[in-house]
């Protein structure tokens, strides 16, 4: 009999996780796990605060070739996947050659969303892979400038990081204000204040006309007649999940490819991870999401290896992300479209708590914000009351006395 075992496509967080993850399960038979890359797979999140050795050498691997062997997992670095045939239960691989399996997971990720019209240029960058950090990183030096367009936390964080390596920093973004997708605007605009506190050229409500560039310089032109020229451009405008395997296989796309409560797709031999899915959130009715977090990747990619071996493990974490600027962590537990009414806790004279409660009381949300990690404690107790569906009292919340423990 051929031993078609488990196959994973994509060696980020989700994958990585999944593969170690069905060998903890005392799963016995091959698993194969699939990367693009030619490197070993590396955390992602530290591209965004590149430092000054920033290089493939100095990336953090999630794992080391050692360690795939005394797994038994094969490691297969650079090589594409060309096609996915579910009827035939095997892979079309670059070269023609096919790699059959029982299930699959896809854990393809995601890729930089491209601003159209924007030329191709060694001065205009994104930012998804180590060798995008070491072009970015050329720029990032004192008596540079380099220009920013998005205000999303890629945007944020690179302009943070850029300021402490002593560059002229300029960010663009088009909406009212930054961070408009999840973060509420009393701690968008705490964060705002700070990066122009820093020395960052904030420039927000104003549309990009045009971009080009030369051997020497970029040049942005804005809506408002304003000309920004730079020596290089960063755009960081979102990400779209990488689906074309599973758009072609014929599997479900909704924002992502469509997966239920077990991380299972439209066919029930494949699953997928990670940011390229879209999945039900246990805590909002099964309200379907697409998430770009790296402690979501790594949590469906270890239920997602149990259902490959045939549990009903049903997909239960509150969604939550985090972001460095400066010596501010931003963290977010749950999701609070649907909140109608919001709490403020005072933690410190520089650390605050937001709690998003819903139409019936319920608790949708939370966001921090505050030094290092003096909102992570109360942030994580929030997350688990979210996850429980509770209704605390308003009063309670908004008393930094009150020990949220004692809510649980």
């Amino acid at each position: 009999m051929v031993d078609r075992g488990m196959v994973i496509v994509g060696a980020g967080e989700a994958g990585v996780r999944a593969a170690f993850a069905l060998r903890e399960q005392a799963y016995q038979g091959s698993v194969t796990l699939i990367g693009e890359e030619p490197h070993l797979p590396y955390e992602r999140p530290p591209l965004s605060k590149i430092g000054p050795d920033a290089s493939s050498g100095s990336v953090r691997a999630i794992a080391a070739d050692d360690r795939f062997a005394e797994a038994g997992i094969t490691f297969r670095r650079g090589l594409r996947v060309t096609a996915l045939q579910p009827s035939e239960h095997h892979l079309a691989l670059e070269g023609g050659k096919f790699l059959p399996y029982e299930r699959l997971l896809l854990a393809t990720g995601a890729a930089p969303r491209q601003l159209p019209g924007v030329p191709s240029s060694k001065r205009i960058h994104v930012l998804r892979t180590v060798e995008h950090a070491e072009a970015i990183r050329c720029h990032m030096q004192p008596g540079q400038h380099v220009a920013i367009l998005g205000g999303g936390f890629i945007g944020l964080e690179l302009a943070a990081m850029g300021r402490k390596l002593g560059t002229e920093i300029t960010l663009i973004e088009v909406q009212p204000r930054v961070l408009m997708r999840g973060v509420p605007e009393v701690l968008a605009l705490k964060l705002q204040a700070r990066h122009v506190a820093e020395g960052v050229v904030l420039i927000c409500g104003v549309p990009v006309e045009g971009i080009r560039s030369d051997e020497n310089a970029v040049t942005i032109a804005l809506g408002d007649g304003r000309t920004i020229e730079a020596d290089a451009l960063v755009v960081g405008i979102g990400a779209q999940p990488n689906t074309a395997l599973a758009s072609d296989a014929r599997l479900t796309i909704e924002n992502g490819i469509a997966v239920d409560q077990h991380l299972r797709t439209s066919d029930p031999d494949i699953f997928a991870a990670g940011d390229c899915c879209s999945f039900p959130v246990h805590a909002y009715a099964g309200r379907r999401v697409r998430l770009e977090s790296w402690r979501n990747a790594q949590d469906q990619g270890a239920v997602a290896a149990a259902n490959m071996l045939g549990h009903d493990e049903v997909f239960k974490n509150v969604p939550w992300f985090w972001s460095d600027q400066y010596d501010l962590t931003l963290q977010v537990a749950g999701l609070a479209d649907g909140a109608v009414q919001e709490i403020v806790r005072p933690l410190t004279a520089e650390a605050e708590i937001l709690f998003h409660l819903g139409a019936d009381g319920q608790l949708l949300a939370a966001s921090g914000l505050g030094p290092g990690g003096s909102v992570a404690r109360d942030i994580r107790l929030a997350e688990m009351l979210i996850g429980k569906g509770a209704k605390p009292d308003p009063a309670t919340l908004a008393d930094p006395a009150t020990k949220l423990k004692s809510l649980l």
